[in-house]
């Protein structure tokens, strides 16, 4: 296909001091993979470089997955307009023929409102992320982990959150059996993380836990005319949610590494993921996920994904992750305080020097388009930064119409693949199994316990003597039924009592999950 040929996306031209054209600007698809960083301050021209990056990848063949925070990234699924300053700067950058395109798009949405809907299994979660997404304690997120382990090891499937609270609820009422085996689990954590848990279905996140999981594969489609498709997340409404924004791209990124094979150094990417809001990820990340985020980073790029961060501010990304972004593009920022005074300093001295260019003083005094770009060049070497005024895009800039984006989730592959939720058994109805089970069985035992009183209370008089009246007939036959009266009192106080606190406490609190959840598959629904 014509793909093959293609080696670079056109970016713009770069301008010489007296601000005439220079030279082209593209970033070579075989560097791709190094990752990149777009930065710069709000309205200065970040979400239209990331559409024109998205549309260069696409039609290269590369797959693309970005979040659209304002809406104004959908229009990239419409065929662009011709406008006086768009062919203006075409002409400037002499990029001729200026075409407009339509691109092949996937609308997704976690709410599944604005587009196909995204769902993850609590287990794929895991307790780490899961922890960060509620902001757990350290002591929490420990009795986090002992639920993982022990759903494991008692093959309870965690897939929605009412597997989860199921399990937190088993857990507080066997804190002394667990305890024992892990450390304490004290009933005050685990009420805190179901706490945690109703705050976050509250704010939607229950719509993210289930099934059908999204798979990875459908993220990384190709059209028959070999282009690669864009998939772009509503995130307008999930941004009122950040924390969960966060957690979401984190999970993708870490599915991304774990089950894409090795490629070493491919001619062009096989998946390009853009993190817009990037700052979003590093607020108040403990150490601990940080160092993850950074190895995950390193290691993606020999599995042929690029990572690129889209930020206002560079300080947004902490040092180790972005040393690893070879791909540079900076817009203009400002540098009224000196926190923005340093976020000058820190662009500017990222970038390979330009003899020609004062790099501080031209990125306080770019214009909306115009930005200092320096790519990977031949051999990995950061090319010298260049004042960049970056090309249109070919797609439509701005939102698209609700009747509009209705058109293109008709016409996509994955019509009607993720719309229907799937409730299969996992560790909700186990333990609710188990209890009813458990149930079943005290009260079996207290009817035999009430006929057996029964029986012994209408047996006699309650007087006997020795050999008169057939009493050792009477006697003979109480016996045994009041050895398994006392025998049974005795198993009831050492072990039932235990049981049945468990039962009915387990009990309860599953017959109130199944109303939430029946409500709450009825408000997905709507």
């Amino acid at each position: 296909m014509w793909q093959d040929q293609v080696t670079g996306i056109f970016l713009g031209a770069s301008r010489t001091s007296d601000d005439s054209y220079q030279k082209a600007e593209e970033l070579l698809l075989k560097y791709a993979n190094r990752h990149g960083i777009v930065t710069g301050a709000t309205g200065t021209g970040k979400t239209v470089t990331l559409q024109v990056l998205a549309e260069g990848f696409s039609n290269a063949g590369v797959p693309v997955f970005c979040a659209d925070i304002k809406g104004d990234l959908s229009g990239v699924a419409m065929m662009g307009e011709a406008k006086d300053f768009l062919l203006k700067r075409a002409e400037t950058i002499k990029l001729d023929p200026y075409e407009f395109a339509e691109f092949p798009v996937i609308f997704w949405d976690l709410f599944g409102e604005q587009g196909h809907p995204i769902r993850a299994t609590v287990s794929e979660m895991g307790p780490l992320l899961l922890s960060r997404l509620m902001d757990l304690s350290e002591a929490q997120e420990g009795v986090m982990n002992i639920a993982f382990r022990i759903a494991d090891e008692e093959g309870l499937l965690l897939l929605d959150m009412k597997d989860l609270q199921a399990m937190l609820t088993d857990m507080a009422e066997r804190s002394a059996e667990i305890g024992a085996r892990y450390g304490n689990v004290s009933r005050q954590s685990v009420g805190a993380i179901q706490r945690s848990l109703l705050v976050l279905e509250e704010q939607g996140g229950d719509h993210f836990f289930g099934e059908p999981a999204l798979k990875i594969a459908d993220l990384m489609r190709t059209t028959r005319d070999g282009r690669g498709a864009i998939n772009v997340l509503a995130a307008d409404k999930l941004m009122m949610n950040p924390r969960l924004y966060a957690t979401f791209l984190l999970w993708l990124l870490s599915e991304l590494f774990e089950e894409l094979p090795e490629v070493g150094d491919p001619d062009k990417p096989k998946l390009v993921f853009f993190f817009d809001e990037a700052h979003l990820l590093f607020n108040e990340a403990p150490r601990a996920l940080i160092e993850r985020v950074e190895q995950v980073v390193r290691l993606i790029r020999s599995k042929g994904v690029g990572v690129y961060f889209v930020t206002q501010n560079p300080l947004d990304v902490p040092e180790t992750v972005l040393a690893q972004m070879g791909n540079r593009i900076q817009h203009a920022l400002r540098a009224y305080t000196p926190r923005e005074q340093k976020a000058v300093k820190t662009a500017a001295d990222t970038f390979r020097p330009n003899p020609d260019l004062d790099t501080f003083e031209t990125i306080t005094k770019l214009g909306t388009g115009e930005a200092l770009v320096s790519t990977l060049a031949d051999k990995g070497i950061p090319s010298i930064v260049q004042r960049t005024l970056i090309r249109p895009p070919s797609a439509r800039m701005g939102t698209i119409t609700p009747d509009e984006r209705a058109k293109v989730m008709q016409l996509s592959p994955l019509a009607g693949q993720y719309d229907e939720t799937i409730d299969r058994e996992s560790a909700y109805e186990r333990l609710k199994a188990r209890a009813e089970e458990a149930l079943a069985a005290k009260e079996k035992d207290e009817r035999q316990d009430r006929e057996d009183e029964r029986q012994d209370s209408g047996s006699g008089t309650g007087w006997t003597l020795p050999d008169f009246g057939g009493s050792r007939g009477r006697t003979e036959t109480r016996a045994p039924a009041q050895k398994r009266s006392r025998s049974g009192y005795q198993r009831q106080t050492v072990t039932e009592t235990a049981i049945k606190s468990i039962v009915r406490t387990v009990s309860t609190t599953l017959g109130r999950e199944i109303v939430r959840g029946i409500l709450g598959s009825l408000r997905k629904r709507r």
